[in-house]
Order: C-alpha cells, then sequence, then structure tokens
C-alpha cells in the first residue's frame, strides 16, 4: 500500500503523567487518515516508564508504538505495541523478539500496554508474570516488541487479527529511529497459553501477510489448539471463567454469534457475559469458578454450540488450516489442567500435514502455569539458536518427564532468576555471556545476540 503524503507523520507524544485506562487514553485512538497508511505504520509514539505490579519500575528504556493494522477481515485497524530497548543498547545485529502476552481478557485493563506501565491498576493481569519471563531476553540483548494483540475490541479468540496485529507491531517496531534496529532484523515470536495463540495465528499469517519480515523461528508454549473443545471441557470447572471470557468477546466481532447469545440465553446469563467483559482474567476465573452457562441457556450447550451461527464462529476460529514457513518450537504439559495435551498433539499434525518444521516437547510433570517458568529459558536458548543461524534439529516430537531434564531446559535458569530478581528489586539488567544450547536431543552452539 502506498502512503498519502497528505496524512501527517508520526506524532511523538510527552510520556504519560499517570496510567489511564485505553479506552480512557487519547493516544490510542487514531488520527484521520490513518487506514491510508501502509501496514504497520507508526501512527503516533511515546516514551513509557514500565513496572512489575505496576509499583516496581523496571530499568529499561521503552515506549509505546500506536500503529496501522488490520481487523479479521482486512479492514483497517490500529493496535499499541510496547516496545523495549535491549539491556546494554542496540549493536549491529541486535534481533527483535515479539513476545504476545496471555492477555485472555476483554477489559483494556489487561492489555500489556496498560498493565506494564508504571502506576497501572491491574491485579490478576498475566503481563506481571510474564514480565519477569520474558526480562532475561533483554539481558540476552534483544529487543522486546508487546502487541496488545487482541485491539481495543479486546476480542481473545478472534481468528487471524492476533496475527496481523503482532506482525504490523514487528513492523512498526522495526522502523521505529529511536529503537535503532535494523529494518532488516532477524525477528523471533514467542508466546504462551492465549500469548501461544496469538503467536499461532502471527506464525501462520506470516507468509501472506508479511513475507518481508525475517522471522526465524516462533515458539508456541500451550497455544490453544481447539476452542471448541477447550469450552466444552472447561465449562463448570475451577477454570469456566476463561471461555466464558472468549465469548464475551467472541460476541464483538461476530453478530451473528451475538444474535444467537441473545435468542437463546437468558438476561442474567448475558449479564454474566457484560461482567467478564469489564474484569481481568484472574478476577473473572475467580468469580465464575465452576460457572455452567448451562444455567442460563434456553437449551442443552451441546445443542447451542451445535447451531450453524455457532459452528461456523468455532471453525473460523480453527488453527491449522495453514502452515507456519518458519521452524516452530511447541511445548505443551501432558497434564495440562486448562489446555489439553490431546488438542495440541492434533494442532501439531495438522501444521506437519501442511509441510510446518515443529519440534514438539510434552513435559509429563509439570502443569499449565508453571511450564511457563520452566521453559522460559529452553524457549530462549532455541529462539537464540535460531537467531545465531543454527539449524534446528530434526522435526520430532518427544515426551520427557520434564524440560528441565533437557541442557538448553536447564541451562539459563540461574540467569532467568537473576533477571528475575532485577526486576523485583528495580535493578539495572545486564547481559551475562550464554554457553551452548540442547533441544531435542542435538547439541548446539549458541552465540550471544
Amino acid at each position: 500500500m502506498t502512503a498519502d503524503p497528505a496524512v501527517p507523520r508520526a506524532e511523538s507524544w510527552p510520556a504519560p503523567t499517570t496510567a489511564l485506562l485505553p479506552e480512557d487514553d487519547p493516544f490510542y485512538r487514531p488520527p484521520s487518515g490513518y487506514a491510508q497508511r501502509a501496514h504497520g505504520t507508526v501512527l503516533r509514539w511515546r516514551p513509557v516508564e514500565l513496572a512489575a505490579f505496576g509499583l516496581i519500575p523496571l530499568r529499561a528504556t521503552a515506549w509505546q508504538l500506536l500503529y496501522r493494522t488490520s481487523d479479521l477481515n482486512g479492514a483497517p485497524d490500529a493496535a499499541v505495541t510496547t516496545v523495549i530497548a535491549p539491556a546494554d543498547g542496540v549493536v549491529p545485529g541486535t534481533p527483535l523478539l515479539s513476545f504476545q502476552c496471555a492477555i485472555d481478557a476483554v477489559s483494556s485493563r489487561g492489555f500489556p500496554s496498560y498493565g506494564l506501565q508504571r502506576r497501572s491498576r491491574a491485579i490478576g493481569t498475566f503481563a506481571h508474570v510474564e514480565l519477569l519471563c520474558f526480562a532475561d531476553a533483554l539481558t540476552r540483548g534483544w529487543a522486546i516488541s508487546i502487541p496488545d494483540h487482541e485491539g481495543m475490541l479486546g476480542a481473545w479468540g478472534a481468528p487471524r487479527e492476533p496475527g496481523y496485529r503482532t506482525l504490523d507491531g514487528v513492523r512498526a517496531a522495526l522502523s521505529f529511529v529511536p529503537l535503532g534496529l535494523r529494518p532488516g532484523a532477524q525477528v523471533g515470536l514467542w508466546g504462551y497459553s492465549g500469548g501461544g495463540l496469538a503467536t499461532s495465528w502471527a506464525a501462520e499469517t506470516a507468509p501472506t501477510y508479511a513475507p518481508e519480515l525475517d522471522i526465524v523461528g516462533g515458539v508456541l508454549g500451550s497455544p490453544v489448539g481447539d476452542l471448541l473443545a477447550t469450552f466444552h471441557r472447561l465449562n463448570g470447572g475451577v477454570h469456566a471463567g476463561l471461555p466464558t471470557l472468549v465469548i464475551a468477546a467472541l460476541r464483538r466481532v461476530y453478530p451473528a454469534l451475538d444474535a444467537v447469545l441473545g435468542t437463546h440465553v437468558d438476561e442474567a446469563g448475558l449479564a454474566v457475559l457484560d461482567r467478564a467483559a469489564k474484569a481481568t482474567t484472574g478476577a473473572t476465573v475467580l468469580r465464575l469458578a465452576r460457572y455452567n452457562v448451562e444455567r442460563h441457556t434456553k437449551m442443552p450447550l451441546a445443542e447451542l454450540l451445535a447451531l450453524e451461527e455457532m459452528a461456523a464462529v468455532f471453525a473460523d476460529a480453527e488453527l491449522g488450516t495453514s502452515g507456519p514457513s518458519v521452524p516452530l518450537l511447541v511445548v505443551q504439559a501432558v497434564h495440562d489442567q486448562i489446555i489439553a495435551s490431546a488438542d495440541i498433539d492434533a494442532l501439531v499434525e495438522r501444521y506437519r500435514a501442511h509441510g510446518a518444521h515443529v519440534t514438539y516437547l510434552r513435559d509429563r510433570l509439570s502443569e499449565h502455569l508453571t511450564l511457563l517458568a520452566l521453559s522460559t529459558p529452553l524457549s530462549l536458548n532455541w529462539l537464540a539458536d535460531r537467531f545465531a543461524g543454527v539449524a534446528p534439529t530434526p522435526a520430532q516430537t518427544r515426551t520427557v518427564w520434564s524440560v528441565l531434564g533437557l541442557p538448553a531446559g536447564r541451562r539459563g535458569l540461574a540467569e532467568l532468576a537473576r533477571a528475575a530478581f532485577r526486576v523485583l528489586f528495580a535493578r539495572p539488567l545486564s547481559g551475562p555471556d550464554r554457553g551452548p544450547a540442547r533441544v531435542g536431543g542435538a547439541a548446539t552452539t549458541r552465540h550471544a545476540a
């Protein structure tokens, strides 16, 4: 798309003095004419102070970028990404890590651009925990882009657009002069759980949506392989709030779905959805533990989900209808209490059927929450190998007792703990040297990024 020279270039805004919710913050409202700009164009930017849990300042240089992107139907949209400079500054060859948070919420209180800001009030937002993991990427000398991949509607579970927003966030970060990256810098993708879902969409859509990007690989941590199966499994259980949040989000982008809900769900049930759309992930999961949607439906849940309009939504949101062109590392807990390993097994097979190169590690001892932290060194070491130009090991599926039993899973744990300590105690981040990595049984030599 050719940019219209009559449209103003990116505006520089001052750093915010307080953290406003995105719907109340004029920074998030795109300027007139933005739809005529090229995908990934930075529309405006501002420096921002980040903090762990909204309170502990992160000793890092960061900005927020509002950029032009697309929604699931390809219509013009705008989104925000938070970009962070590496701890020791940008040098030739510095790569970019696009980290997709597990937003898993409809409310903008759950967006990472808000939750990661100092003075934000986002208790129950998973980005606070994830910060302790991806901070280690800064010590490795990588720059980071953290997109609000759900968009302003908080459309968790919507297809394609999380990938579009992720990839356009990468384009914006690479073109943002103050960050200092080369336009053709290497890019790695990483996300866990809901962030793994967004990363899956980014990997799937990249070949056609952003073929010019030098994406070297993607790590999918426990991605949501089958939304419909997950809904059936979690409804009525401890984590019933999660599928309820997905429905609350999808009704915002599928008018036919919203119409079906209005017909077959009573007023009390619609009020549950409305309230879920205003809360953080943690708050909703706690409040809706053991909630069964059938309390408020006028027909059995299985029949409701089988309606033509409902089936069409879930079919549209299915992953694996095309294959990523970059190598993937997929990690999954065998006994995951939220994402069934069988769903991820099936997703991996769909990717491989499309010719994708997938290294798939299944962990017997971990569960959903612990695997994020335990697999972080493994994930970062695998991406470091890709940045260093090391060929991935042959595609394979391997079930291990724990990812910590792999050399690449153990190596870097101390540095991860050290980076988390520095974040929690507001200490400067610095970059230690790293040794060789091992993923899937074959040793490789990693080079400093």
